[in-house]
C-alpha cells in the first residue's frame, strides 16, 4: 500500500462549502454559553421568556381593544338611530298638530303642546279592573265615536 498525500482544501474552498450562518451558529451556541456561564444562559432564557410574555400580552390587549371598539361603534350607531327616530317622531307630531289646527273649525280653543299643558294621570290599580269587562266591545264602541280635535 502506498501513501498518497491528500491535498488540503484552501480556506476559500472551505468557506464556500459552509452554509452562510454556520460560523455564527457555532460560535454562539446555547450549549457552549450554558457550559461557560450558566448565569448568563439563565438570564438569556429569562429575557426570552419575558419577551414572549410581553408579545402575548400585547396581542391579547390589541384583540380586546379591537373588540371593545367594535362594540362601542355598534352601540353608538344604535344611539344615533334612536336620536334620529326621536327627532322624526317630534317632527311628525308637530306636522299632525299643525294640520289639525289648520283643519279645525275652532283653532282658537286649541293650544300648542307644551310641558306645562300636559296632564299626568295615575296608573289605575289592577284591583280596580273588573274581570267581566269585554275589552273588544269597548274598543268597538270607541271606534264608532267621532274624534274631537285637540286634547
Amino acid at each position: 500500500m502506498v501513501a498518497v498525500p491528500q491535498s488540503q482544501p484552501s480556506s476559500a474552498q472551505r468557506q464556500a462549502s459552509r452554509r452562510p450562518f454556520e460560523v455564527i451558529q457555532g460560535s454562539l451556541s446555547a450549549r457552549r454559553v450554558a457550559r461557560k456561564s450558566p448565569l448568563l444562559a439563565g438570564l438569556h432564557r429569562t429575557a426570552d421568556g419575558s419577551l414572549i410574555g410581553v408579545f402575548a400580552a400585547v396581542l391579547l390587549l390589541s384583540g380586546l381593544t379591537l373588540h371593545w371598539q367594535h362594540r362601542w361603534t355598534l352601540a353608538f350607531r344604535q344611539l344615533e338611530m334612536t336620536r334620529e327616530q326621536a327627532h322624526r317622531l317630534t317632527e311628525s307630531t308637530a306636522m299632525l298638530e299643525r294640520h289639525l289646527l289648520e283643519r279645525s273649525q275652532t283653532p282658537n280653543q286649541m293650544v300648542p303642546t307644551t310641558v306645562a299643558n300636559l296632564v299626568y294621570l295615575d296608573r289605575p290599580s289592577s284591583a280596580s279592573t273588573k274581570p267581566g269587562i269585554d275589552h273588544l266591545a269597548m274598543l268597538g264602541s270607541l271606534m264608532k265615536r267621532t274624534i274631537h280635535h285637540g286634547y
